[in-house]
């Protein structure tokens, strides 16, 4: 068996495992099975087909990765359902922050409007990680 077969054989293992997983991540390391192959028919030894999955896998990956990054940050946070939700606020600390509970957990909580800001009930304005970003009503 020559070496191409090989890579191809390699190419629609990675194509099968990829359709039982759906991650999309196997198929980038398909395609860089799919330059070795072709490495392999121009004639070029292993070092440098191993060097084509190598580099065409894993610029794959990465711009795939990239793309998934990008596609993830343009999501509005106005989707989260807890947007425009109340709490209220007991006591404020010296650094800006209070704990609130919300959903029976302990929340960080910010109010960025206010430079004092003061007690009682306050709208869920944004997430920002793990801390809420508060408003006055």
């Amino acid at each position: 068996m020559n070496d191409s077969t090989v890579w191809w054989l390699v190419t629609g293992f990675l194509v099968a495992a990829e359709l039982m997983t759906g991650t999309f991540y196997l198929l980038m390391l398909a395609i860089g099975a799919v330059a070795a192959a072709l490495a392999a028919h121009l004639g070029a030894g292993l070092t440098p087909q191993l060097v084509s999955a190598a580099a065409v896998g894993g610029l794959a990956v990465v711009l795939w990765r990239q793309k998934s990054l990008r596609r993830e940050a343009k999501v509005p946070t106005e989707l989260h359902l807890d947007i425009g939700e109340t709490v209220q606020v007991s006591a404020w600390d010296a650094q800006g922050t209070a704990q609130v509970k919300h959903r029976g957990a302990n929340w960080t909580a910010i109010c960025p409007s206010s430079p004092t800001p003061a007690p009682g009930p306050h709208r869920i304005r944004a997430i920002e990680g793990s801390r809420l970003v508060l408003e006055k009503i």
